[in-house]
């Protein structure tokens, strides 16, 4: 299993994005629309990483059934998603629970933030990053 920092090395930067589950709706759309854009991340060295608190065996079953050459990483304990703040309380039905945050960094290999977006909707999210990015 390869960390944060191994991806980080990859690449001058790196998009690192936190979903909520694999093989759900939106995070389907988002792991797609990333796959489908990487050549566009990569031809400007930027690496794509998706986080969940998902396990291995689900991000393996969730990458082939979508054919994705994206990479993710599984958070089970959480420490990703509570050093970046991607954990936080949502509404489900009148109850709250704690979930993560959709939420996407643009990091440095010195793991420096140097762009953030957080509460970012699946629909769109690929394109508006690209455009938000100004790359080609």
């Amino acid at each position: 299993m390869n960390t944060l920092e191994t991806y980080l090395k990859k690449h001058k930067q790196t998009i690192v994005y936190f979903y909520p589950k694999d093989d759900t709706p939106g995070c389907t759309i988002e792991a797609k629309d990333f796959n489908i854009h990487k050549e566009v991340f990569n031809k400007n060295d930027i690496g794509i990483v998706g986080i969940s608190k998902d396990s291995e065996a689900s991000h393996c079953k969730f990458i082939e059934k979508h054919h994705l050459s994206i990479d993710l990483i599984a958070d089970e304990d959480l420490s990703l998603h509570k050093k970046f703040g991607a954990r936080g309380e949502k509404n489900m039905y009148g109850k709250i629970v704690q979930w993560t945050i959709r939420s996407t960094f643009l990091l440095d290999q010195k793991w420096k933030i140097i762009k953030e977006r957080r509460n970012v909707r699946a629909n769109g999210h690929v394109e508006k990053t690209i455009e938000e990015l100004d790359i080609k």
